[in-house]
């Protein structure tokens, strides 16, 4: 079987599982549909903290932008929301489902723009620091998001606000929210793959490996920085607006997880592998199943639970489960390996 079949029945084996898992399991429609967010997580993370060598924890930035944009657009546009200032009602009909879907819509393209935007004006500065500095700024630009959005009387300030109900059962909102959350992951994934095998992936690799060499061969390194984080913000935005959403209720603590979402973000990664294209898949869909088995069986040490998973995970793990992989059996990586030569034992006297 080539390596191209191989592939092909990958993805139709996990494209089939994902089209029928709503309808096996119907009662864990909405873990499964936050499974799928959190492959999201981990891989817009990846693109900079894996591929490009960028840690960022700010990428709760994006993700706050799309829970906001959609809900206050429907609310100033479609329909009034119950404790919140009183919507101009312009677009509004007689059809709930369609003040829903179109302001949904709308809100959701208002929020890939403003974060897309946001994360060009800020890369453009921030990205010019490097390691730890940019780790620590991007971590202030998450809290102070934050902070903004809590003092914000327009978009609710500390009390928040309420998101448009869905127009139909619970059971359904669940299943749409799903096939979206499914549909954004699917899409993330196969851009990123198909960046990762172009010149734009061999120059954030680049950028990764050493940014002064990439920089004197002629290599554009902010403009690909920048375009890396406004690929994430792009992606982190559309999971956003889903997420307000599906909880109904959207305030800081919701839009601006940094101590959740945005440290969750960087396990899976790790956990995976930073740096491959299936490692976030695979870590993601690991922390998340044991994350939820810990709520379930371990309920009032749940968190204590997860610390030690966090311990275990950066210091057993520092190369992820794809990089154990790939040191056990490198030829399945496409790697050569010289058995003689790494039997063969060295002589004091070599290289003298």
């Amino acid at each position: 079987m080539t390596d191209t079949t191989r592939n092909v029945l990958l993805y139709a084996l996990i494209g089939l599982t994902g089209l029928l898992a709503p309808s096996l399991a119907p009662a864990f429609r909405i873990q499964m549909a936050l499974l799928w967010m959190m492959i999201l997580f981990a891989l817009t993370w990846d693109l900079g903290g894996g591929q490009m060598g960028y840690n960022s924890f700010g990428n709760v930035l994006f993700f706050g932008i799309g829970c906001y944009a959609p809900a206050v657009v429907q609310r100033e546009l479609f329909f009034a929301v119950e404790g919140q200032p009183q919507a101009t009602g312009d677009l509004a009909t007689i059809s709930p489902a369609f003040n829903y879907f179109n302001g949904f819509a709308l809100g959701l393209t208002l929020a890939v723009i403003i974060a897309v935007a946001v994360a060009a004006g800020l890369g453009s500065g921030i990205l010019g620091l490097r390691g730890q500095y940019f780790a620590i700024c991007t971590l202030g630009v998450g809290v102070a998001a934050g902070e903004i959005a809590s003092g914000w009387d327009y978009i609710g300030a500390g009390s928040g606000m309420v998101a448009p109900i869905f127009p139909g059962h619970p059971s359904q909102a669940a299943l749409f929210f799903y096939y979206l959350f499914f549909v954004l992951a699917v899409i993330c994934f196969f851009t990123l793959k198909r960046l990762y095998a172009s010149r734009f992936g061999l120059a954030i690799n680049a950028i990764r490996d050493d940014e002064d060499k990439a920089e004197a061969m002629g290599v554009h390194t902010t403009r690909y920085k920048a375009i890396a984080w406004c690929v994430s913000a792009f992606f982190l935005a559309l999971a956003g607006g889903a997420f307000g959403h599906l909880n109904n209720f959207i305030d800081r603590e919701v839009a601006f997880p940094g101590i959740t979402f945005g440290v969750w973000m960087v396990l899976m990664a790790i956990l995976g592998g930073k740096g491959t294209l299936w490692g976030p898949v695979i870590g993601a869909t690991i922390f998340h199943v044991t994350q939820e088995l810990f709520w379930t069986y371990l309920l009032g040490w749940q968190r204590v639970a997860l610390g030690v998973l966090i311990v275990v995970i950066v210091v057993f793990f520092p190369l992820g489960i794809m990089g154990w992989l790939r040191e056990q059996w490198p030829e399945k990586f496409g790697e050569t390996v010289d058995l003689e030569a790494r039997a063969a034992p060295v002589s004091l006297g070599e290289g003298r």
